[in-house]
């Protein structure tokens, strides 16, 4: 019995034993299984803090697609035009002047009650009360900290019974409703610096602001010391609002008492702030006005408010995620290195860079959050410049590298973020280089996240995402290998060009200058503001943005002369497509023209040049070089010098009996004499033989048939260069032509003074078949500064229309021959049998015209490169002036206009801008540019 017992009890032990072993296991099987999903899953799952994500019907979607505006017929086009220019533009023409609504029974004072909009009847009974106001004041809250695009989280709207704040979040379905009530001409709308509440309207509920008063404009007009909505709580109410509060989460709800306060004066003290600046705008319009003066102060405020509703709202598209991004952070980042890493490092830097940007771009558009909020700039160029491999190693890069920047609005963030928490195994992938090819990324990322079994939920803002990158990928998987390394080799060559030559500090500033009767005369850069400031011309009247006041009476006024383009503040964006991350200047009027211009009709004039992208940038020069060809045939004038010939060649040939046959057979293009030299010293050993003797045909062809030598290539080399040119190739050889390729006194003397300019690549120039093919030249000549406009220094210049000028002289420049460039011993045979040679005794040009039995000598622009438009430019210029004077000019700038118009099809150009610009400026008695003081100094040379 006792045995049965104890067999028993050992049986039951070993039972229960197996069986808690079995439920352990299956416990921890489901554990693991938990942590496994926990880890592949997002955030987002259990995130509950987002109210977007319950919004049905979104306007403005993180999408790469194109924002469209509401269409009001069927005929408009919703990309470009604005539904309600017709009205804003009848506004703009008959302003309105009387603003009898602002009466003086308008009361400061803020009692305790106010309306909470948040159901649609409650937002149509609110449609119901500002029908029937002809005034009311608007002010809105965003929040972009936890959005891609942002979105506004509360609109504050004010009558002068009642203040209203409607949660924007719960109706944001229903929010067109009050579309037509913001879109009445006959109801003016008080806002206070409505330029970004403008645009957020249109981007979240399609509704567009239609005439307009803002408080920060009249503040403009009358040269107040601030323009901030703070100063002017406190000048004419007495109260005192901490804008710390601007930065609050405006999405919680309910609303804290501080912030229901904030929120309602923001709006409720809108109208009596108005009515003062009104009365004090009708009260200069009565004490400065005279009979002639067409300024008023009051139309002038009405007037730049209702500018602002002109303004569209546009989505930020990029040719691949983070591209403007990476540049700018790969930029900033070797700059500050000065150039001490080596190329692979650098090279490997940028590509991370790359990476990290798409990446992140990537994951915000999904996850619906800030480009900040997924991953901080300093932590990208951390990651990419340490390079970490394991999970522990990057957290500890994101953390140190956020610690290391002081970001008091981010200081409460989580970091590393959970967007890089929940997604950590694609960071690994993008720094141990595991994903490949890198235009895979976008597909890749986008499958795993969104895809059938993708890890994040589906929204109204990132559905369309993936949608389109079915499109893409669809597209590139019928692109072959050798179309995606063109592609490759294009971008990688865009990314250059972008770093190299795109503008590294904004161009406008936006300061004001102030006439000493306070009225706007212009924008301007910081610098001409401290020039007029040490020199005790003018006083400071605003600090941020800088403004002063000048202490004596300018000659003229803009409005005047029919320049309002100058009295607007400029954007830093490409005028074409709205980019903002990167820009170039870019001259409308090709600097081979303008540089010829007279003075008083190019001095200080800024109105064409505008900003543009890399990519409008291309469309606009390219256009531009065709027209350029359209003009040439137009007046009969080549574009590039026909042919050169060595100078002793040229006294043998004028010696003979047939000089005139012989000169015009004589010779070669610069151009083609410059391709053939540079390819004979690069790769001439190595050159089939057959065309080895072709291009020598051509070198000895300027030299007249005789042997040459690596001094004759070399020399061949500068032939029709500019000095700037040729200094900037001395600077890149870092050599003297002077030293070390003359070989005696005799050559040096011959030859001239031999400074030296970049070299062209051979592969850039087709001389051969006379098309012009230059690439873009950096110039260090700080030309034609448009300081009226705050365009500041040029860079760039030549013929591709970037802000710069090739070097020229201010001097006499009265001949229609072609220009010559300062080589001594160079002849130029154009192709109506007239040479020009240089003259060794005093550097002028002389001119021999062999069709008369006469010589004439003129004074000439001896700076002029021929190898570009130089030549053609002047004397297309010449031609202008001669046949039909400045307004000859005048019709030619606006041809320049119409044609950039065309082509670009710009969105973007500042309020102001008109291809029928007239430039007429009046200038003072004593400035330098005034065309009466031109023939005295003159005849005094």
């Amino acid at each position: 019995m006792e045995s049965r017992w104890k067999m028993r009890v050992i049986a039951i032990t070993i039972g229960t034993v197996m069986a808690l072993s079995i439920v352990y296991s299956a416990h921890l099987r489901r554990r693991r299984r938990k942590q496994k999903r926990s880890r592949s899953s997002c955030y987002l799952q259990a995130d509950q803090t987002k109210p977007q994500q319950a919004f049905k019907r979104v306007l403005a979607d993180n999408s790469y697609s194109p924002f469209k505006h509401l269409k009001l017929n069927e005929s408009e086009n919703a990309l470009n035009s604005h539904p309600y220019e017709a009205e804003i533009s009848a506004l703009l023409e008959n302003p309105q002047l009387e603003f009898s609504f602002l009466n003086g029974s308008t009361d400061s004072k803020m009692s305790e009650e106010y309306t909470w909009i948040e159901t649609e009847s409650q937002l149509k009974e609110l449609l119901g009360v500002l029908s029937k106001e002809r005034v009311f004041a608007v002010d809105t809250e965003q929040h972009s900290l936890r959005s891609f695009l942002g979105f506004t989280s509360l609109i504050q709207i004010s009558t002068q019974k009642e203040d209203y704040l409607v949660d924007s979040i719960a109706l944001h379905d229903s929010m067109g409703v009050l579309r037509t009530v913001f879109a009445d001409p006959s109801i003016c709308k008080v806002f206070h610096g409505a330029d970004n509440d403008v645009l957020w309207l249109q981007r979240d509920f399609h509704i567009y602001v239609v005439n307009l008063f803002d408080t920060a404009k009249a503040c403009e007009v009358l040269s107040k010391p601030q323009k901030s909505l703070a100063y002017l709580l406190e000048t004419y109410c007495g109260v005192y609002t901490n804008k710390l509060l601007q930065r609050e989460d405006w999405r919680q709800r309910p609303l804290s008492k501080e912030m229901v306060q904030y929120a309602r004066m923001d709006a409720h003290y809108l109208l009596y702030i108005a009515n003062c600046l009104i009365a004090e705008l009708q009260q200069q319009d009565t004490e400065i006005s005279c009979p002639d003066d067409k300024f008023n102060f009051v139309l002038e405020a009405s007037r730049r408010s209702n500018m602002i509703c002109l303004q569209l709202y546009t989505k930020e598209v990029e040719a691949f995620p983070g591209e403007s991004a990476a540049s700018s952070l790969s930029s900033r980042h070797l700059n500050s290195q000065g150039g001490v890493s080596s190329i692979s490092c650098k090279t490997q830097f940028q590509d991370l860079v790359r990476r990290l940007c798409a990446w992140r771009d990537l994951m915000a558009r999904v996850h619906d959050e800030s480009l900040r909020y997924v991953l901080s700039d300093q932590a990208i160029v951390t990651l990419a410049d340490r390079a970490p491999m394991t999970s522990a190693e990057i957290f500890s890069t994101i953390t140190q590298a956020d610690l290391s920047v002081e970001l008091s609005f981010n200081s409460f963030l989580l970091s590393p973020s959970p967007v890089v928490c929940s997604h950590l195994n694609d960071v690994c992938s993008l720094l141990q280089d595991k994903i490949g090819n890198f235009n895979d990324l976008f597909p890749m990322i986008l499958q795993k996240c969104l895809g059938p079994g993708g890890s994040c939920p589906f929204s109204v803002l990132n559905y369309a995402l993936l949608v389109n990158c079915n499109l893409k990928v669809t597209v590139a998987s019928k692109q072959n290998g050798e179309r995606s390394s063109k592609q490759a080799a294009r971008k990688s060559s865009r990314d250059l060009f972008v770093q190299k030559f795109s503008c590294k500090s904004p161009v406008y500033h936006n300061c004001r200058i102030y006439a000493n009767d306070g009225r706007l005369l212009c924008y301007c850069d910081r610098r001409k503001l401290e020039w007029y400031l040490l020199r005790d011309l003018a006083k400071l009247v605003d600090e941020n943005p800088p403004a002063i006041m000048l202490l004596f009476e300018p000659k003229g006024r803009p409005e005047d002369e029919d320049n309002d383009f100058y009295i607007q503040s400029k954007k830093n964006i490409c005028v074409g497509c709205g980019e903002g991350n990167h820009y170039l200047r870019y001259r409308i009027i090709p600097s081979c023209y303008r540089i010829h211009f007279p003075e008083h009709l190019k001095s200080h004039r800024s109105h064409d040049i505008v900003l543009l992208c890399v990519d409008c940038h291309e469309v606009a020069h390219a256009a531009a070089e065709r027209y350029k060809k359209q003009v040439a045939a137009e007046f009969g004038i080549p574009l590039f010098v026909s042919k050169v010939v060595d100078s002793k060649q040229a006294q043998v040939l004028s010696g003979s009996s047939e000089s005139a046959t012989n000169l015009e057979e004589a010779g070669v293009s610069p151009l083609q004499l410059r391709t053939a030299a540079m390819a004979l010293l690069r790769h001439g050993p190595r050159m089939p033989s057959k065309r080895r003797e072709e291009l020598k045909q051509i070198v000895m062809s300027y030299y007249g048939g005789r042997e040459i030598t690596e001094v004759d290539l070399e020399m061949a080399l500068l032939v029709g260069m500019s000095p700037h040119e040729r200094r900037r190739l001395e600077k890149k050889k870092g050599l003297s032509f002077k030293q070390s390729i003359l070989p005696n006194v005799e050559q040096e003397n011959n030859i001239g003074c031999m400074e030296t300019s970049s070299i062209v690549d051979a592969s850039e120039l087709s001389a051969l078949d006379g098309s012009h093919n230059t690439e873009v030249k950096a110039c260090c000549r700080k030309e034609d500064r448009e300081t009226d406009a705050d365009v500041g220094d040029s860079s760039i210049c030549a013929d591709s229309g970037i802000d710069g000028e090739i070097s020229s002289t201010k001097g006499n420049a009265n001949s229609d021959e072609y220009g010559v460039s300062d080589t001594k011993g160079v002849n130029v045979v154009n192709s109506e049998d007239n040479c020009e040679s240089r003259s060794p005794s005093d550097g002028t040009v002389d001119l021999y015209h062999t069709k008369h039995d006469e010589t004439a000598r003129h004074k000439h622009n001896s700076k002029l490169s021929l190898l570009g438009h130089g030549p053609h430019g002047k004397q297309v210029v010449d031609h202008l002036q001669k046949e039909y004077g400045d307004d000859g000019i005048r019709q030619f700038c606006q041809r320049w206009r119409q044609v950039f118009v065309e082509a670009v099809h710009p969105r973007f150009l500042p309020a102001g801008w008109d291809v029928m610009h007239s430039g007429r400026r009046d200038f003072g008695e004593f400035s330098v540019y005034n065309p009466a003081k031109k023939p005295s100094a003159t005849g005094k040379d």
